[in-house]
């Protein structure tokens, strides 16, 4: 079963930074699409960011473009979400997820219904 470890959540200040670390646990991450969720309280589960394995695509979504990053190092099979010019809105809890990669998975479908296996998460704060 496809397990994953979750942590370097915080509370952090607007305009800072932090990195949110997946490392997958007893399988590895070379089969797997990756994806970022967030869910803020009373809100849905959305897409932040997900990485397709076929092609390395990589999707983010339009509120964190240009202040996030995906990153996968297979060496160690973990997945990075470096968090940059945090603001207020970013406060959730963030959870890393996988599905199996397939010739028809897009990084684009970034859809949390779309992954079937999903890490405990770690929450985000950002407040002054």
């Amino acid at each position: 079963q496809v397990q994953f470890v979750e942590s370097g959540g915080g509370l952090v200040q607007p305009g800072g930074s932090l990195r949110l670390s997946c490392a997958a646990s007893k399988f590895t991450l070379d089969y797997y699409d990756i994806g970022w969720f967030r869910q803020a309280a009373g809100k849905a589960r959305e897409g932040v960011s997900c990485i397709s394995k076929g092609d390395g695509a990589v999707y983010y979504a339009d509120s964190v473009k240009g202040r996030f990053t995906i990153s996968v190092d297979n060496a160690d099979d973990t997945v990075y979400l470096q968090m940059n010019s945090l603001k207020s809105e970013d406060k959730a809890m963030y959870y890393c997820a996988a599905r199996v990669a397939t010739t028809f998975s897009t990084a684009a479908n970034c859809h949390p219904g779309a992954f079937a296996s999903w890490g405990q998460g770690t929450q985000v704060t950002v407040a002054s």
